[in-house]
């Protein structure tokens, strides 16, 4: 393990309720009602993934500019959200500041785009890492593997080498297209298991022995497959 790829909303800190606020407030805009099953199903989604979902589910014309302008409005209305500060899940800080202390590289890799992922890191801490990926600087968002591997080329590394922390489907899908081993810590919803996948209930009470330990398993598996 030469590095550690960490997913942001969900994983490093919990902003996923603080999406939920604002998809619902959109929702209301538009005379509905999120539902939960929808909300579960746009865990770790695209803008551009999240509005189709939201036209298409209130009978909405999907016209190009009104969706271009909705995303808009839902990122200013988290990025207010974001401002009030954001709280860590748990162990996430201490596994960076671990990490930072023992000089492991790290990447931030997020479908969140630049401009809001930039208000996050200001209150998350940008020295915690050594390259970020966001979601608007891919030619496509997770689940398409190219943050990752975009993350990987930034860092110098094979993605094979990296360990990559998500919470959700999408991003775990991402990761492993990338060829990046997988640690898992469900937040919303359950994420399914997987060859390159390992799944711990939380980051707190495990170190950086811990990371390396759970990367080791997972490469040699796949090397015992391949053999």
């Amino acid at each position: 393990m030469r590095a550690v790829l960490w997913d942001m909303d969900g994983t490093l800190v919990d902003s996923e309720k603080l999406w939920d606020v604002s998809l619902s407030a959109l929702y209301e805009s538009f005379g509905g009602v999120m539902s939960q099953q929808t909300r579960a199903a746009l865990v770790g989604a695209s803008a551009e993934e999240t509005m189709e979902t939201v036209y298409a589910e209130l009978g909405l014309d999907p016209d190009p500019v009104a969706m271009t302008e909705s995303i808009r409005w839902l990122h200013d209305h988290t990025a207010g959200l974001f401002d009030d500060g954001l709280p860590w899940c748990p162990g996430a800080r201490e596994m960076l500041e671990a990490l930072a202390a023992e000089k492991t590289p790290t990447a931030l890799v997020t479908n969140t785009v630049r401009q809001l992922a930039e208000r996050a890191l200001d209150s998350i801490g940008r020295h915690f890492f050594s390259v970020t990926v966001c979601g608007d600087e891919v030619p496509s968002g997770k689940p398409a593997p190219d943050p990752y591997l975009r993350a990987a080329e930034l860092l110098g590394l094979p993605a094979s080498e990296c360990l990559a922390v998500e919470d959700s489907v999408t991003g775990a899908a991402a990761a492993e297209r990338a060829g990046c081993a997988v640690l898992i810590v469900p937040n919303e919803v359950p994420v399914p298991g997987g060859l390159r996948r390992r799944h711990v209930e939380s980051l707190a009470g495990l170190d950086v022995a811990g990371l390396r330990r759970i990367y080791r398993e997972i490469d040699g598996e796949l090397r015992n497959r391949t053999a």
